[in-house]
């Protein structure tokens, strides 16, 4: 006893990993899954692709431990948010792929909610935007566009979820349909600020309030494992999206607080305690975790592609064969030639909000290859990571704020990108020992609600640093560099029309 499954469900690959009583990292086993691109800024995953990968690694990861699944105290799962599905409620059969949370086929949609003055309404109730990204209009899309299914769901026969309450409904045999307040908040459906789901949202989309899961808290018993599954009956404690899982394995438990995670895009969230604060330049308001019905919020901002852009190095233009080419590359690519990538290959989030913009290079001449390529797609994460902190502090008080960055995620184990990033940001980043703190975050979760972790204040002594990067890059050249960003960004946005 005293081992956590936390179960990591991400957006191109599942991972489990086992931590022990201490918290440290007994095994791990990680599965890429295929990306479907049906058209263009439309994203899909196949639902059994999710299923299969989280149940093989999570009993790779249980075997590599040497343990027995009965010397597992409980799971945590953290998840890709937003990503939505609709599944049979008799048979557990989803009636159509996963819509992944880049997806951007409702923009159309979405465009006539703000033509319509809804989004004063999505926003009041919910701290969201009317964007594509959300999981309420790809939910209506799901319901309008597949044979029968408003009839059916009218009926009560079909279930919606985003993918930690898919998991769990599947991990419990369809004893358990919820989800907690984090991933509810992802939404578009959610009220963040009475805490139950939106009847007036739900009513201006057309969808019936029983296809939804019940809210808990991100530390509560969400239901059981059938013992085919894993090799016995688990209790899962434990349940985060993603991004706030990072900010409790960050232990950003102080308003003022700062974490960003570098997975396939890049989210920023800032604590900002029991206020839920009204953003002036388009970030999120969200909750960031809720302990004992008591909600914590934050401010998030959300860019798209993040290490996203390295795999469209590697699968794309085929110029890397892995992700630890691209620092090497950066640190040989010309100083003389400076080219600006702004990788809006699904639109660009915060602050700018263009579901219809795409991916643009400026700068490019005869000598450019592909070390010039790698670094400024490692600059684009620092230069999009700068336009959430400046669209923060506009919102939040800065003296209120430690300009130090926490960071986690893959991408963060470049040095590389790191320090552009301190050097872009103008402020220390922190980099813990624990990469994998989203695993950590719903790990803390369902241990400490199984009893076998510290509590709060207790977790929070324990993060520990690796190293941090601290700023290097004269001013004047730093102020070029993101001015010429800012250029790059509004000239992609002026050419989506």
């Amino acid at each position: 006893m005293g081992h956590i499954l936390a179960i990591d469900q991400g957006t191109t690959s599942s991972r489990a990993i086992i931590f022990n009583a201490e918290m440290k990292i007994a095994a791990s086993a990680q599965e890429e899954f295929t990306q479907h691109f049906p058209n263009s800024g439309w994203v899909e995953h196949a639902p059994e692709d999710l299923w299969q990968t989280v149940l093989r690694t999570s009993r790779a990861a249980i075997e590599k431990a040497g343990l027995r699944a009965a010397d597992v105290t409980a799971i945590g799962i953290t998840n890709q948010r937003e990503t939505t599905l609709v599944w049979d409620k008799s048979t557990g059969e989803p009636i159509h792929r996963a819509i992944v949370w880049q997806d951007r086929r409702t923009s159309q949609y979405c465009a006539e909610l703000r033509a319509a003055g809804h989004d004063a309404l999505i926003t009041d109730k919910t701290g969201l935007l009317a964007d594509p990204y959300f999981s309420g209009t790809k939910l209506k899309w799901i319901l309008d566009n597949v044979d029968g299914a408003r009839a059916r769901a009218d009926r009560g026969e079909l279930l919606f979820g985003t993918v930690d309450s898919y998991l769990i409904w599947k991990l419990t045999g369809g004893k358990s349909h919820v989800t907690d307040a984090t991933n509810a908040a992802r939404t578009m459906l959610y009220d963040i600020h009475a805490g139950r789901w939106s009847a007036e949202i739900c009513d201006l989309f057309g969808i019936p309030m029983q296809m939804l899961p019940e809210v808990k808290d991100c530390a509560a018993d969400f239901g059981v494992t059938d013992p085919e599954h894993l090799g016995a009956a688990l209790p899962i404690l434990g349940v985060a999206g993603d991004q706030q899982a990072a900010t409790v394995g960050q232990a950003c438990f102080e308003p003022g607080m700062l974490k960003s995670t570098y997975g396939t895009g890049c989210f920023a969230l800032l604590n900002t305690g029991d206020t839920p604060v009204r953003s002036r330049s388009n970030l999120l308001t969200t909750i960031a975790y809720q302990l004992d019905g008591k909600p914590t919020y934050a401010l998030e901002g959300s860019i798209f592609i993040a290490g996203a852009v390295v795999q469209w190095l590697r699968d794309g233009l085929q110029i890397i064969e892995g992700a630890a080419e691209t620092q090497a590359l950066a640190d040989a690519a010309d100083p003389m030639q400076e080219l600006i990538l702004v990788p809006a290959f699904v639109g660009l989030g915060a602050p700018y909000w263009n579901a219809e913009c795409r991916g643009a290079v400026y700068g490019l001449t005869r000598n450019s290859g592909p070390a010039e390529f790698a670094r400024a797609a490692l600059e684009s994460v620092g230069f999009q990571t700068r336009d959430l902190q400046e669209a923060m502090l506009a919102d939040w008080d800065a003296s209120a704020s430690d300009s130090t960055l926490r960071v986690d995620g893959g991408m963060t184990a470049s040095d590389w990108a790191m320090q552009f990033l301190a050097d872009i940001l103008d402020a220390p980043v922190d980099r813990p020992e624990v990469l994998e703190t989203t695993a950590l975050g719903a790990a803390w979760l369902a241990g400490q609600r199984a009893g076998i972790y510290p509590a709060q204040a207790e977790f929070a002594k324990s993060w520990a640093l690796e190293r941090t990067f601290t700023p290097q890059m004269d001013n004047t050249h730093r102020e070029a560099r993101y001015t010429a960003w800012k250029r790059a960004v509004q000239a992609t946005i002026s050419a989506a029309g």
